[in-house]
C-alpha cells in the first residue's frame, strides 16, 4: 500500500465515524423526544476567514455557524437533505464507489428541488466533516480542460496525453484548482494567468492564487500563493494603444465587483495590482483578450505573450 492509500483509507475510516457519529447523535436526539438539530460552518461570511499570504484564504477554527433544526420551518427541509447527502456519501465511502453530483440530484429531484442545492450542501458536509470533497467519492464534471506538453498517470492506471488544442478557461471549478496546484507542487513550473482585464477577470486570478471564500477549508489543496497576473492588464490597454472600439465601459456590477475587491484582505500585500486596479476604476473602461486582435490577428500569440513571458511584465 503507498502512501497515498494509506492517507486515503485512513480518511475513509474517519469520514465512517464521523458519519455514524452525528447520526448517533440524530437518534440520541429523537429517542429524548427533541428536535435533532446540526451544525454547519458558516461558509459564505467574510469575517470567518482570515488570510494568509503563504496560504491564501483561510476559514478561521473560530468561525462562526448556522444551526440546522428540525423543528425550524425554515431549516427542516435543510436538515433532510443533508442527511440525505450523509447516506450517500456513507455508502460510496463504504463501498468504495464513486457518484457526481449530477447523479446525486436525479435520484432526489423531489428531495432537492435543483442540482445547486446539492452542490452546496456536498460542500457544506465536506466542511462539517473536515475532509476535501473527494474523499466523500462525490465527483463534479470539470468544466477546465488542459493542454501541453504533459502526460500522467491516473490512479486506475490510465495515462492522460494533454496534447490538444484546448487550454484553461472560465471559473475556476474544484478540479481545475486541484490539478494547477498539483502541477505546481510535483512540477514545480510557475503559474502565469492569463484573464481579461475586468473585474470578473481579475477574481478567476485571485481564486486560483489566494481561494474562495466558500472553498477556504480547502484552501491548502487548492491555492497557489506564487501565481502571477500575466495579462491581460489595465495598464497594457494604454501602453499598447488598444484601439478605443474595442474597449468596453464598466457596468454598475463591473464597478461593484471592483469595489469588493480592493476591500479584500490580499489586495494590501499587491501593491502593483492596486495601481491596475486604480488605473481601471479611474478610466472606467475593461477589455477581453480578444481585443488584442485589434491591434492584429495574431497579435495575441506571436508577440504578446512571448514578449511577456521573455522579458517580464507580469506582476
Amino acid at each position: 500500500m503507498t502512501d497515498r492509500q494509506r492517507v486515503d483509507e485512513e480518511r475513509s475510516l474517519e469520514v465512517l465515524n464521523n458519519i455514524e457519529n452525528l447520526i448517533l447523535e440524530i437518534v440520541t436526539c429523537l429517542s429524548k423526544d427533541e428536535a435533532p438539530a446540526l451544525v454547519l460552518p458558516n461558509r459564505s461570511s467574510w469575517d470567518n476567514i482570515s488570510f494568509d499570504s503563504a496560504i491564501g484564504l483561510q476559514m478561521s477554527s473560530t468561525s462562526a455557524v448556522m444551526t440546522i433544526r428540525s423543528d425550524c420551518p425554515k431549516t427542516a427541509t435543510t436538515l433532510s437533505q443533508i442527511l440525505k447527502i450523509l447516506s450517500v456519501t456513507y455508502t460510496l465511502v463504504q463501498s468504495n464507489s464513486y457518484a457526481t453530483k449530477r447523479d446525486i440530484y436525479y435520484n432526489h429531484p423531489q428531495l432537492f428541488g435543483s442540482q445547486k442545492i446539492v452542490d452546496k450542501i456536498v460542500d457544506d458536509v465536506s466542511c462539517m466533516l473536515k475532509v476535501p470533497r473527494r474523499v466523500l467519492r462525490v465527483l463534479t464534471t470539470s468544466k477546465g480542460v488542459i493542454s501541453g506538453d504533459l502526460c500522467y498517470m491516473e490512479e486506475d492506471g490510465t495515462r492522460i496525453d494533454c496534447h490538444s488544442s484546448s487550454a484553461g478557461k472560465g471559473f475556476p471549478d474544484v478540479n481545475s484548482r486541484l490539478m494547477v496546484r498539483k502541477l505546481w507542487d510535483v512540477l514545480h513550473v510557475p503559474v502565469f494567468t492569463l484573464v481579461d482585464a475586468d473585474p470578473h477577470g481579475i477574481e478567476i486570478m485571485c481564486i486560483y492564487k489566494y481561494g474562495s471564500v466558500a472553498m477556504s477549508f480547502e484552501a491548502q489543496s487548492l491555492t497557489i500563493p506564487s501565481a502571477m497576473w500575466l495579462g491581460l492588464l489595465p495598464s497594457d490597454l494604454e501602453r499598447l494603444q488598444v484601439p478605443r472600439s474595442a474597449l468596453l465601459p464598466l457596468t454598475k456590477t463591473d464597478e461593484n465587483k471592483l469595489d469588493s475587491l480592493l476591500k479584500r484582505p490580499y489586495v494590501t500585500d499587491q501593491p502593483e495590482w492596486l495601481k491596475e486596479m486604480a488605473l481601471m476604476q479611474k478610466n472606467r473602461l475593461k477589455a477581453e483578450i480578444q481585443s488584442l486582435a485589434a491591434i492584429g490577428p495574431d497579435f495575441l500569440t506571436s508577440i504578446y505573450l512571448p514578449n511577456k513571458l521573455r522579458f517580464g511584465g507580469w506582476l
